[in-house]
């Protein structure tokens, strides 16, 4: 051992005598820190060149690269440059590339003729346009570590035997990248028998695997437990609003659910009210407590609207406060005091319209009777940020 360790450090031009070698091998022995030291040097010098580069061609703080650098090194720029060029002659923005680094470091020592090219060849040769590929392994840049053989193309041949096309498996990759990662028999075969074992139609099933198919790579166990809390709130797995229920499910415990709920009580709704809602309009839980409370307190404590509107317009509660809701409630309330419209206000019409449809129908059509209106609907937008202003620190008392 010591014999080789002398000839892989210490070769040179000229030989070396027995005697200098026999000199050399008591050396190492009676200090093997000597030979630590040189080792140790040598990779100090690679990593201060890993790190450097990762700062100045990278754009990586100091910390992260120096965290990068603890993982793989490099002592010539050749191969790192050529991965970033690569990226760039396939039309990766500096951005797109400094985040695909940041996500995974390890790719600039990857092989690009052997490892990065065969699978954007791939990518390209299903349908992938160049700025959707950029995207997604910007995102996801591990699918390039993936092996193409024995998991991505197996992979995208099940998606594209269940969605009936390459463009519809696309659309799949980009709306969760991380699909590559998961063993399809573990995760989305038998999440799949699940779904229609309790009932859902294949073609619901299919539609929901293309539209939000992170939904089927959740635990198997989780996805029980899910359908049980569905049944229990009395969803219809044959309609649409039952998949879309399992993925909004499926990013929350039970506790934060139950908090939600609680949170349309304290506005005077009952249980049943807001699980029927529920079943109608499933986004409506993904709105955050704060939100729930500041959309609700505008709209009953500031508007007087009853609490059960929510029930009936339940998309309230997925809108912006600042942008739509305050806004447009305000200045519903300024033509209700000046008279120019009735008290029976047409809520859909007002929080409901698009922006260029509330103008036209609330302002430009009172223009003549008040000019001001439209000054006056601007102003709303700064009264709507001090309304959420006000809405938090209550909140934090």
């Amino acid at each position: 051992m010591f014999c080789f360790l002398s000839k892989a450090l210490f070769h040179r031009r000229h030989k070396i005598t027995a005697a200098q070698r026999l000199k050399l091998l008591i050396v190492f022995h009676e200090n093997p820190s000597v030979l630590s030291l040189r080792l140790f040097s040598t990779s100090s010098n690679q990593q201060s060149f890993t790190v450097s580069y990762l700062i100045k061609k990278c754009g990586f703080s100091p910390e992260t690269a120096l965290k990068a650098s603890k993982s793989f090194n490099f002592e010539t720029p050749d191969k790192p440059d050529s991965v970033i060029a690569f990226f760039r002659n396939h039309g990766f923005s500096n951005t797109q590339i400094t985040t695909l680094l940041k996500r995974r470091p390890r790719t600039l020592v990857s092989n690009v003729d052997k490892v990065i090219l065969p699978k954007v060849d791939f990518f390209y040769s299903t349908g992938f346009s160049r700025s959707d590929l950029t995207t997604v392994l910007s995102k996801r840049p591990h699918i390039l570590a993936t092996s193409l053989q024995n998991q991505i193309i197996p992979s995208f041949n099940i998606l594209r035997d269940l969605l009936l096309s390459d463009e519809n498996v696309i659309k799949a990759i980009k709306r969760y990248p991380r699909i590559f990662s998961y063993d399809f028999n573990a995760y989305m075969l038998p999440n799949i028998k699940i779904l229609g074992n309790c009932g859902v139609p294949e073609d619901i099933i299919v539609k929901a695997l293309q539209w939000q198919p992170k939904t089927f790579f959740k635990s198997p166990v989780r996805l029980k437990e899910i359908v049980e809390e569905l049944k229990e709130m009395g969803f219809n797995p044959e309609k649409v609003s039952y998949v879309l229920a399992v993925h909004i499910l499926g990013s929350m415990s039970k506790s934060t659910l139950g908090k939600k709920i609680s949170t349309y009580k304290m506005y005077g709704l009952s249980e049943e009210e807001v699980l029927e809602t529920f079943r109608v309009y499933p986004q409506m839980m993904t709105t955050s407590e704060d939100k729930i409370i500041a959309v609700m307190d505008f709209l009953v404590n500031k508007m007087g609207l009853q609490p059960s509107l929510i029930t009936k317009r339940p998309r309230l509660i997925t809108q912006s406060l600042e942008k739509r809701i305050v806004p447009r409630g305000l200045f519903a309330q300024d033509l209700l005091s000046k008279g120019l419209v009735k008290k029976e206000l047409n809520l859909r019409a007002v929080f409901e319209a698009s922006e260029k449809s509330f103008i036209e129908k609330f302002v430009n059509r009172y223009e003549a009777d008040a000019p001001e209106l439209l000054k006056l609907y601007q102003q709303k937008f700064d009264l709507s940020n001090n309304w959420k202003a006000g809405i938090s620190r209550v909140e934090q008392m």
